[in-house]
């Protein structure tokens, strides 16, 4: 299948982006090296790891260290997640989001803690507070986006209402996963409403959900006629998909990019802490490894990242 992909940069407010791939938020992978990678790659806009908005009022230091991030991120918001708008507005003018102008309000997260909480695709099923949230936030001045899914089960398709509400109320893009909640991250991907929330809009319209490959994103452009793509696990299994997307061109292979990950943690994080939680991460790449399962093994059990290096220079 040829690429035809169009590249274009996308204006978000008085942002412009870099292109239209942009990298999916998703909590406990996209740390800051994750996005560096990533950029580093050709990804022209990226989103931080879900953060909690009445966490950053209450000074919660884990919370907090979401918030790292580095010059080389020039196009990055911040996602927040809550169900009040005052908590959610206080965030946007914190001190701690200084280094963010674009704020992107999670309505579309399935996990049920978060649903459950009213939050998440919650928010899906109470438009109005759902608008009153994005106005809240508006008038903090910081650039506003919405992320949220199809709708909540199958039978059951709340986007496109949803999505006149969220530019109504001020939004400036919004991201549609294209499954529902009941679809989770594996389930029927609803191209047909993502292409009708594209011709309705003004805004700029990011479609997610489903993308691994270079043919994936071609299908979900094609099918939706959206502004750009969002790439979620597609990412994690190989990062490399966006210079493939974007066509910049790099040497780096995928030892190199779990490599550049390692480094850049490690200018910021311990050693063993590093070694510990880049193991997610070698699962992802090594899918499909030839050697890859007695790698995983190996990797699991290492308490350096010298060691995780070692291992991966015998598989990639």
């Amino acid at each position: 299948m040829k690429y035809t992909m169009k590249l274009k940069s996308l204006d978000i407010g008085r942002l412009t982006t870099t292109n239209n791939i942009f990298l999916a938020p998703m909590a406990g992978y996209t740390d800051y090296a994750f996005r560096s990678l990533c950029i580093k790659l050709g990804a022209g806009f990226t989103v931080t790891e879900m953060v909690s908005a009445k966490g950053l009022a209450y000074n919660n230091e884990n919370t907090k260290e979401l918030l790292r991030t580095g010059e080389e991120e020039k196009c990055v918001a911040v996602q927040l997640f809550g169900r009040e708008p005052y908590y959610l507005r206080k965030a946007c003018e914190s001190e701690d989001l200084k280094n963010f102008d674009v704020v992107d309000i999670n309505m579309g997260c399935p996990v049920a803690k978060i649903y459950n909480n009213g939050e998440g695709s919650r928010l899906m099923q109470e438009p109005e507070l759902a608008g009153k949230i994005v106005e809240e936030c508006v008038k903090s001045g910081k650039i506003i986006t919405v992320k949220f899914r199809a709708g909540i089960t199958d039978e059951n398709l709340l986007a496109y209402d949803f999505a006149q509400r969220m530019e109504q109320s001020g939004a400036s893009l919004v991201t549609i996963h294209g499954r529902t909640r009941e679809g989770m991250y594996s389930g029927k991907v609803f191209y047909n409403e993502i292409a009708k929330i594209k011709s309705s809009l003004s805004i700029p319209v990011i479609a997610n959900g489903g993308i691994f490959s270079v043919e994936d994103a071609d299908y979900m452009m094609q099918e939706t006629g959206a502004d750009g793509v969002a790439i979620g696990r597609g990412a994690l299994s190989d990062p490399l998909l966006f210079s493939k997307l974007s066509q910049k061109q790099t040497d780096m292979s995928l030892k190199d990019s779990i490599f550049y990950l390692i480094d850049k943690r490690l200018a910021y994080e311990k050693d063993q802490t590093v070694a510990h939680d880049l193991r997610k991460f070698a699962v992802q790449i090594l899918k499909g490894v030839r050697g890859g399962k007695e790698a995983k093994l190996k990797i699991f059990q290492a308490e350096s990242t010298n060691e995780i290096k070692d291992i991966l220079n015998g598989v990639l």
